[in-house]
Formats: structure tokens, sequence, C-alpha cells
């Protein structure tokens, strides 16, 4: 039998249910990921769906993979264009019985996986793996989904559910089905993504770093507000947002060393982070649509417009507001933000500036390294009052966010300065 898996947001050989079942039902397989240049062009809201800093950690972690299928006797075949229009061509060439992909709880992947379903002649089958959780372990619909997080972690601890245990990489391989890739890396790219390092390897060096090396996710708790530094987070996002490490990968070693160094409010946090990822995943799979519109999943109309001139210096990095200004140019230079700078800035964008949230999550979803669509627009609706927050509004106090986390103005006057290293 020969097949084809659809590499989308699952950038790795381990833990990957689809690559997996196609190992071991097909004897020869292509294994594509395709790259639709509508990624590029400025959309919705006036912003590009990925900018140059993910696209260029996006590439990289390409290529690692393409290595990785090397030396397992396979290559990495990258196409240019539509997927939908792509793969059904790739099929009737190569005469492909099967087609895999990771499943995945944004809209837009969904539907491309019910066209694809649709218009091919042959059998299309999907895994989870994006998530911690299987969708039968959370059986929620629209009328009973939890209203805020904490109902979420609280469901999920009184019933016992547990992230799925990752699975190790297949054995073997299907044999090649030779098919040329397009050009696509031909881009001279003048942005200085380190410490990121696209792909499986740096995703793995990296968790293998914060946790066994470091041991500084024993530090978590006291030094997540940060905004500058490498270390004072676990800086496994952008990895987990495409796919080159999985979320129940980090979640397994996470309770590996709990169980070596023992659990404690720090790790306890962490993991708390990745049910709030997980919360998210869960939201966007379940209001679809909702988690792009105004009014978000509450139905509630912010009382926000669109002002561009607002909005702009906003982008730019021009407000009064001191510390907002340090991290749009650090957003802007370096395609990263730590949580509590897009907390500020989120909170600004809406409350202090009046700007429609849309606009705010738009420019993330172009300028993060590690963006995540569900995440993203869950924290923006979160931010905005239209999403899962109990309070109904999230209004940050600007000054009091200045003294707390950068008491001194360190960060405040390095941003400053034209500063453009990711780590820093």
């Amino acid at each position: 039998m020969n097949g084809l898996i659809w590499f989308r947001h699952d950038l790795r050989l381990s833990d990957n249910p689809a690559l997996t079942a196609l190992s071991r039902r097909c004897k020869k397989a292509i294994l594509l990921y395709v790259i639709d240049p509508n990624w590029f062009r400025p959309s919705r809201h006036q912003c590009a769906h990925m900018g140059k800093f993910r696209q260029e950690f996006l590439y990289q972690s390409l290529r690692e993979l393409d290595s990785q299928l090397r030396i397992n006797r396979q290559r990495l075949v990258v196409k240019v264009g539509n997927p939908l229009e792509i793969i059904p061509k790739l099929c009737k060439k190569h005469s492909v019985d099967l087609v895999a992909a990771t499943s995945h709880p944004g809209v837009f992947e969904q539907h491309q996986i019910a066209n694809l379903k649709r218009n091919i002649g042959c059998e299309v089958i999907t895994a989870e793996s994006f998530t911690l959780f299987l969708e039968n372990q959370i059986p929620f619909q629209k009328d009973d989904f939890p209203a805020t997080f904490t109902q979420f972690r609280k469901f999920v601890e009184k019933n016992h559910i547990l992230p799925c245990i990752p699975i190790s990489t297949p054995e073997e391989l299907p044999q090649r089905l030779v098919e040329a890739s397009d050009s696509y890396d031909d881009q001279e790219f003048v942005y200085d993504l380190r410490p990121y390092q696209g792909g499986e390897d740096s995703a793995a060096f990296q968790l293998n770093q914060y946790f066994w090396k470091s041991h500084r996710v024993k530090s978590y708790k006291q030094t997540r507000n940060g905004f500058d530094g490498w270390n004072f987070s676990s800086r496994l996002s952008a990895w987990l947002a495409n796919g080159s490490i999985s979320a129940r990968t980090v979640a397994a070693e996470l309770d590996n060393y709990e169980y070596r160094h023992g659990k404690d409010e720090s790790t306890q946090a962490l993991y708390f982070e990745l049910l709030w990822r997980e919360y998210f995943q869960w939201m966007m799979k379940t209001y679809g649509a909702k988690m792009f519109q105004f009014t978000g999943i509450k139905d509630k109309r912010p009382l926000t417009s669109f002002y561009s001139d607002r909005y702009k210096s906003w982008e730019e990095g021009t407000t009064e507001y001191p510390l907002v200004n340090a991290c749009m140019r650090q957003l802007k230079q370096t395609g990263w933000l730590s949580n509590r700078g897009r907390q500020i800035v989120a909170s600004c964008l809406v409350n202090e500036l009046g700007v429609d949230w849309r606009f705010g999550a738009a420019y993330f979803e172009q300028q993060l390294i590690d963006f995540d669509v569900a995440s993203n627009y869950g924290n923006w609706q979160y931010l905005a009052g239209v999403g899962a927050d109990p309070r109904g509004q999230r209004h940050f106090n600007l000054e009091k966010q200045a003294e707390m986390y950068d008491p001194d103005g360190t960060f405040t006057r390095r941003w400053s300065k034209n500063t453009s290293t990711v780590g820093e």
C-alpha cells in the first residue's frame, strides 16, 4: 500500500501517532509538508498569518525534520501552494491509498481535513497528538463547556484525567516514494532567532536543559513573570506551537522530574500552564469561529472600535506608557514577548486605547515566533472581557505593573535602544 502523511503542526518523528499509523500500514510513502503562500500576505485585520520570525523558525524545523528522515532513508517533500490542490494530485500520481494527518483544534485546520476527505479518492485518517488529552476524555459541548479555567482544571482533577503517554518513534518508516520538493528557502533572513533553533532535536535539548541540567523548573513560579532572559520560563512554546515537541512529551518529562525530585509549587505551576494551553485548545474545538468574533464566546459587545492612530502607536511602541512601548519594541524586533508582557500590552490596547481586541490578536499572530491559534485568541478574549475571564474584563494598572515587574526600569531602558536578540 502507498501512503502520504501530511505534516502540519507535528514536525517530529517521536510521539506522532499519524506517522506511526502510516508506517504500520504502508510499504511506501510520501512525507509531505505544504507551504501556503497566503500565510505571508496581509489578510485579517491588516496582518499576515505568519511573519518573518515564525517563517524562519518553521524553515529551520523543516530542515531538521528532513535531516532526521534522511537518516531513516526517507525525505521530507516540501511543496508550495494550496494543499487541497497539491495532495490530490500527488495521490493520483503515486497511486496513494492512504493519507494520514494529525488532527488540530483550529477552525481552518479542521476545515482543511473535512474538505480533503470530501474531495480525494482514498482513505484519510487523523490521529490526536496536539493536545494532552484525547477527545473522548473531554466530553464537553457548547452548553456545558467550563466557563472558566478553574472549572476546567477542577473537572480534570476530579475525574483523574491524565495526559496521554507519548509514543516512541516508529521502528521503521515506509520506503520513499520519489517526489521532488519545490524551492522554498530562498530568502535571506536578517533576523537573529538565537537561542531559538527550530526542530525536534533543539526542542529536546531545551527540555533537557530546563529540567535536568539547570533544574530551573524548580524556580519557575518565582521567575515566570520576568521580561528578559532565556531561563526564567521553559521557553518551549515555539516548539509546542509547530509540533517539534508534543505537550504530552513535556507533561511526561515533568512527571518524571517530580518522581525523582519531588512535586512543589513550581512544578505544579508549570503543569497548570500546560492545562491553560489545553483549556484553550478545547475551547477552540468547541466554539470554532466564535473565537475570532468581536463579541467572543460570551456574545458580549466590547466598548471598543478601531482607531488607526492609537493602534499604530501601540504597534510601533510610541504610546505614553513606557513599559508598553518596551514590550512592543521587543516583540517587533525579536518575535517574542513574555507572558506578563503580552497581558500588559493587550490590556493597554483594549482599555487605555479602546481598540478592537482582534487587531491586537492579529498582530500577535503575525509577529510571534510561538503563535498558537487557540492560546492566542483565547488569551485575547480573556483580556478583552469576551472570553473565559470570571471577572468580566482584565484591566491592568500599568504603573503598578511597572513597579512590580520592572522596578528599577532596566527592561524599559534596555528596549528603548535598538536590541534584536530573542534570548536577551
